[in-house]
């Protein structure tokens, strides 16, 4: 159990002194980020089947509590992901317009699009707390 942890510290730690300067960065980094949520996510899942029936009692509070921290963490990383992508996108779109006006629609389209960043954000977690 100890080794899945140590994993995903390790793998940036041997890609960042060993192999410096082959491939692409940014992939290897994206890689070795979703294998470290993945194996974490995985030990979580796994291991809270173990205490299920321990935990019989406190599901409910344990539940609504859980409930309210993912509805509140869908919302804030949301909104603060629409806040990164739109400030990109509307810079690219006021950097088109201004060389040429018949760009507006295209670049308007990118802005609306990573404000549905938000939008998702707020759907799911109205559906998180729909079922509780």
């Amino acid at each position: 159990m100890l080794i899945l942890f140590l994993i995903p510290i390790i793998a940036p730690i041997v890609y960042f002194y060993f192999l410096h300067g082959k491939g692409k960065h940014a992939l290897m980094i994206n890689l070795m980020s979703f294998a470290a949520v993945f194996l974490i996510c995985t030990v979580f899942v796994f291991g809270e089947r173990a205490h299920a029936a321990e935990a019989a009692a406190n599901t409910s509070e344990l539940a609504l509590a859980a409930a309210f921290i993912g509805a509140g963490l869908v919302t804030g990383l949301g909104a603060i992901g629409t806040g990164i992508a739109v400030s990109s996108a509307a810079a690219a779109a006021i950097g088109s317009i201004s060389e040429n006006e018949n760009n507006f629609g295209k670049a308007m389209i990118f802005v609306a699009m990573a404000e549905g960043i938000a939008i998702y954000g707020l759907l799911i977690s109205f559906m998180i707390l729909g079922r509780v």
